[in-house]
């Protein structure tokens, strides 16, 4: 049983996480309606850091781990974000339209090599010790 002064801890950690989860979304997003040239820039980057950094570090948690390794969300990742990277590349133009297809695109493959590896795992067959007299 977790003592008080550990489940507020836990509680403060993750309200922190993910608050800086969303904020760096925020500001990745949002910053163009508020700031103008190197300041939207330098806004939407650090954004971008945040964003990843927290989610990195919400992504180890046992349970969010458990949930992102199941066949069925790795299956959506790689079907929706596949299907976003096609969508992006044919109907955005120059540069973001790449930059865009190649990230969505990148994280489909990284779903996939999820679904292949635990594939290789589960039908992977337990090894059989030899006893030295049979």
């Amino acid at each position: 049983m977790k003592t008080l002064l550990a489940a507020v801890k836990s509680f403060i950690t993750n309200l922190l996480l993910w608050s800086c989860f969303l904020g760096g979304l925020t500001a990745s997003t949002a910053s163009g309606a508020v700031l103008d040239g190197t300041e939207k820039d330098l806004a939407a980057y650090a954004g971008i850091a945040v964003s990843l950094l927290a989610g990195s570090r919400i992504a180890r948690r046992p349970r969010i781990k458990a949930f992102l390794s199941k066949p069925s969300t790795l299956w959506f990742l790689f079907l929706f974000n596949g299907g976003v990277a096609a969508f992006c590349y044919f109907t955005m133009d120059g540069v973001k339209g790449i930059a865009t297809a190649a990230g969505m695109g990148l994280v489909s493959l990284g779903a996939a090599g999820g679904l292949v590896s635990s594939r290789k795992e589960r039908t992977a067959p337990a090894l059989v010790e030899q006893q030295p007299w049979a």
